[in-house]
């Protein structure tokens, strides 16, 4: 999944960037309101992680102005002030949730795990495509209850074409999705990387489930 990072403390931006990788997330950076504008307006996200105080746009006219602008990525606020009145402001501009600094990184991963089941509609914690399985919270993944071992790229790529099953995903897209904004889209990377995917998904087994639709992109998909 890939998450917008807009905070203007480094040291605090990377260190959450650092650990959504961990977790196998893609994360972006913004340094300022001004910023984080131009990306979560730009490009596509599946939660946003928001400090309240920014340089050049704070963050309740950021939420306001990405609300106006009909974007409903999810948005979670981070705030130094605990009173209630600021996440009420907070909430009413159109976050999802808040955390106070300073807070444990371990309740951050799981309230952005709350706002993408809630934003999914689902409290499932595994993606099943026929016979193929992938946990969410242990990022195992198996097919015929085989265990599939993945480097975390792999799984991320594997992890959005599951999560876009039947769906035909176009290069570009698949790119956008599984790396920062700064990647090289003219490198063959991706490629490699898919081939390495589908190598260890399809092979040895009965059906491919991972497909190359020529001129187009990619599709996941059960046949059945």
């Amino acid at each position: 999944m890939r998450i917008l990072i807009i905070e203007d403390e480094k040291k605090v931006a990377s260190f959450i960037k650092k650990g959504l990788e961990e977790e196998y997330f893609v994360a972006d950076i913004a340094g300022d309101g001004k910023e984080g504008l131009k990306l979560s307006t730009s490009e596509e996200y599946d939660v946003i992680i928001m400090d309240i105080m920014l340089p050049y746009m704070d963050g309740i006219t950021l939420i306001k102005e990405i609300r106006k602008r009909e974007i409903v990525t999810p948005v979670l606020m981070l705030t130094v002030n605990d009173s209630i009145k600021d996440k009420v402001e907070g909430l009413d501009a159109g976050a999802d949730d808040y955390l106070t600094k300073p807070f444990a990184f371990e309740e951050l991963i799981a309230r952005l795990r709350a706002l993408l089941r809630r934003n999914e509609n689902s409290k499932t914690s595994k993606l099943t495509v026929g016979d193929l399985v992938l946990d969410l919270q242990s990022h195992r993944v198996f097919r015929n209850n085989q265990e599939i071992i993945l480097t975390p790229k792999e799984y991320s790529i594997l992890e959005y074409l599951m999560r876009n099953s039947k769906k035909v995903i176009s290069r570009t897209k698949l790119i956008e999705h599984v790396y920062d904004y700064h990647f090289d889209t003219e490198t063959n990377i991706i490629d490699v990387y898919i081939n390495k995917v589908r190598s260890k998904i399809n092979t040895n087994f009965e059906k491919p489930l991972i497909h190359t639709i020529r001129g187009i992109g990619y599709v996941l998909k059960d046949d059945d």
